[in-house]
């Protein structure tokens, strides 16, 4: 088929490799503009665009698609199909009914579960035992189109987002492939509204750890939020951030004999274990200000930590 595929993140880039090593042509790609990015703050291209350049694909992009010149330049085109991976722009109606074929989204979630910008942190951060990739039919509402195919995976007791996106990433590139090959035999299912509900956006406000949550939740907040945008805890005036936890069991926390953020054990033999508003949380990897992320045994050696964490 011909295809116009949009995509911006790490995410889309399996897809994008995958229909091409399918045979399809790419018509052109659309991705977001390149975006200040570092110490220097250059501008960055996105990781589709590279790797588009790389495959020697044409490469746009507009701030918007509403304007009547940027829909012109789409239809020239004349793709049967568009493939929507995290494109970051929400594409006008006249865009959705252009190609032959319409437009067709790769998700990461189990529809209608986790509708919105951060399905896979939110599913971690929820305690979700599974998720997974749908590739849907698009319509105008967020997320709300039918779906032509689905495909379940576990989440792992200490999987972080960032395990977890490149496995979905994967998953999502083979899927749209298999979607393509069935287009004219797969039946588009309309989403339930039983179960419906919504990934916002991931606030900075949120990201700071809270010692007073139980501490499966707070294990689940830091590893939802890891590698970005990073859950973080202020050590003496530093701004740290804990890159990987699990809760565990502790009786004194239980009893209420050490407050909601106590070092309960902060040595490289011992580990790097935390008091929650209900049990505690051991970290086991962090990332100090303008260091690499390492493991907790490493990290302690030399530093000399407080009674408490704020």
């Amino acid at each position: 088929m011909r295809i116009i595929f949009m995509g911006t993140p790490d995410f889309a880039v399996p897809a994008l490799d995958a229909l091409v090593a399918a045979g399809h042509e790419v018509a052109a790609v659309y991705c977001q503009p390149p975006r200040p990015a570092g110490r220097g703050q250059k501008a960055r291209p996105a990781s589709v665009q590279s790797r588009a350049e790389a495959l020697g694909l044409a490469v746009f992009h507009p701030a918007s698609l509403k304007g009547l010149g940027e829909q012109a330049a789409l239809a020239a085109l004349g793709a049967d199909l568009a493939v929507v991976v995290a494109y970051g722009l929400i594409l006008p109606a006249a865009v959705l009914a252009m190609p032959r074929l319409g437009c067709l989204n790769i998700h990461a979630s189990l529809l209608p579960r986790w509708r919105g910008a951060a399905p896979i942190h939110r599913a971690i951060m929820a305690g979700d035992a599974r998720t997974g990739v749908s590739i849907m039919r698009m319509e105008e509402g967020l997320d709300t189109g039918p779906v032509l195919l689905t495909r379940a995976l576990p989440i792992g007791p200490e999987e972080t987002t960032g395990e977890l996106h490149d496995r979905l990433a994967t998953l999502g590139a083979a899927m749209i492939v298999e979607a393509l090959e069935r287009l004219g035999t797969l039946v588009a299912e309309p989403q339930p509204q039983a179960g419906v509900t919504y990934a916002a956006k991931i606030d900075k406000a949120e990201a700071r750890v809270d010692w007073a949550r139980p501490a499966d939740e707070v294990a689940r907040t830091i590893r939802g939020l890891s590698p970005f945008p990073g859950a973080w805890t202020e050590i003496v005036g530093e701004r740290v951030k804990l890159l990987r936890a699990v809760a565990v069991a502790n009786p004194a926390t239980d009893a209420g004999a050490a407050p909601p953020g106590s070092l309960l054990s902060g040595d490289a033999p011992s580990g790097l274990v935390v008091a929650c508003g209900q049990g505690a949380v051991r970290i086991d990897t962090l990332q100090r200000a303008g260091k690499r992320a390492m493991q907790v045994t490493e990290a302690l050696r030399g530093w000399s930590l407080p009674d408490r964490l704020e």
